[in-house]
């Protein structure tokens, strides 16, 4: 059954399997989570269920205008399309008692609803996590791009990290878009594919392996099939 949420990175740590190996997992918080809206065809020309994600104190007048349309009391922090086209074959919109919904093989979820992690997910799910990375600001070659650098002999001291020749001489005698050099490195949006659920709780999700982001920072978890 495919499946989506929102959530934030919490902490990082390390578990074993059940054949006693050691792996690294990652506790990815998903409440308060809530269906706020749904993006049909027919009227926003594309298919979209929209989520709400992480209480917070402040907010903005326009959210909480959704919240209130969409009957959730708890004050949001993240909101999130996640386009339907992906899910086509096993989900579709519904509506009932004038209230817009979708059903995903049998399960029921309208606007207003709690989302939570056990009513898509299980032990044993392969899942896609998108989040931002680590913003490191400027920084060079060796860092950013892995180069070697520079010989540290023969009087070269001030070429360690240097990145060498960034052109040539002949024609085009220019440098070349994309080329690899210092510059901003990190805030990127990062998708780690085919992590694995290790364990489903009640306030969140544990997976295999390390996944982007700062702690407490928005993460979204896919699982198409």
């Amino acid at each position: 059954m495919p499946g989506f949420i929102l959530g934030e990175k919490s902490i990082s740590l390390q578990t074993f399997d059940e054949s006693g190996a050691r792996i690294p997992v990652t506790f990815i918080k998903t409440t308060p989570c809530y269906l706020i809206g749904i993006k049909n065809p027919g009227m926003h020309r594309y298919s979209a269920v929209k989520l709400g994600f992480g209480q917070t104190k402040n907010i903005k007048k326009t959210a909480q205008g959704e919240l209130t349309k969409a009957g959730v009391k708890t004050p949001l922090r993240f909101f999130k399309e996640f386009r339907l086209e992906k899910f086509a074959d096993n989900l579709k919109i519904i509506e009932e008692d004038k209230k817009s919904g979708i059903q995903i093989a049998g399960t029921k979820i309208f606007v207003g609803d709690e989302v939570k992690s056990s009513l898509f997910f299980k032990k044993g799910d392969i899942v896609d996590v998108s989040g931002t990375s680590k913003g490191k600001g400027f920084q060079g070659v060796v860092k950013r791009h892995h180069f070697q650098g520079g010989p540290k002999t023969h009087g070269q001291s001030d070429r360690e990290r240097a990145p060498g020749s960034i052109g040539m001489t002949t024609t085009p005698g220019r440098v070349f878009k994309g080329k690899r050099m210092a510059g901003r490195m990190g805030g990127d949006r990062v998708t780690i594919r085919n992590l694995m659920v290790v364990e489903i709780k009640e306030d969140g999700l544990v997976v295999k392996g390390l996944i982007p982001g700062a702690k407490g920072s928005l993460i979204e978890i896919k699982k198409i099939n």
